[in-house]
């Protein structure tokens, strides 16, 4: 069975779980990190250097860190060939559009954008708020571009490119901001939240992280 040590309002925790839920894998979570501590005890820096969350071990394997290593770890030993294709240029195609998502897209998003929004709500720049929510978009039209053709980000089914980047739209679309209009990309998140996994692991209310840290 898999283990997970990391809280569920993680959104690199949310994007393990929902990997998971999509892949219908037996799973026990503990809650690390954030409010609940142990992320800095000898135990848990052991399976992880870095103190942060998740980090997952299947069965009896050496623990596992990083979230997309994570998420590529469970698709590769678990998934089929539509979520995380065996051909290597099939694999790159779905690959490109992940680490876009998690080294572009998250990037720009997280810490400029629902941090501020959050957690800084007297002393927040607008300013600098606004100017990041104009870059995201620019991304976010990239990502509408590629949905109104596909129904996926990757092509017609769900892949790994979906659970990095489909993770953060909870988020996205439930902060107080304000969005460009994107059908493509609007319709890909409805459909989203009607995944059963989607809505077990994903849209989960973040309020707890208005008192520190994500």
């Amino acid at each position: 069975m898999l283990k997970v040590w990391g809280r569920k309002t993680s959104s690199n925790v949310q994007a393990v779980m929902w990997c998971i839920g999509e892949l219908a894998l037996p799973y026990q979570r503990v809650d690390i990190g954030h409010k609940y501590g142990g992320n800095h005890t000898p135990e848990f820096l052991a399976m992880n250097p870095n103190g942060l969350v998740p980090v997952l071990r299947d069965s009896e394997s050496q623990p596992l860190f990083e979230s997309a290593a994570i998420v590529r770890y469970l698709a590769s030993r678990y998934g089929n060939e539509e979520f995380w294709p065996h051909e290597p240029l099939a694999r790159a195609e779905v690959d490109i559009w992940a680490e876009w998502a998690k080294s572009s897209v998250y990037v720009a998003f997280i810490r400029p954008i629902f941090w501020p929004m959050v957690m800084q709500k007297e002393e927040r720049d607008i300013q600098a708020v606004k100017l990041a929510i104009d870059n995201l978009a620019k991304l976010l039209k990239i990502a509408d571009d590629r949905l109104a053709q596909h129904d996926y980000l990757a092509g017609d089914s769900l892949t790994v490119a979906d659970i990095m980047f489909g993770t953060l739209l909870y988020r996205y679309y439930t902060l107080d901001i304000t969005r460009p209009i994107l059908p493509a990309l609007e319709n890909y998140y409805q459909r989203l939240t009607q995944r059963p996994a989607y809505q077990e692991h994903v849209m989960i209310s973040w309020d707890e992280l208005r008192s520190g840290l994500h």
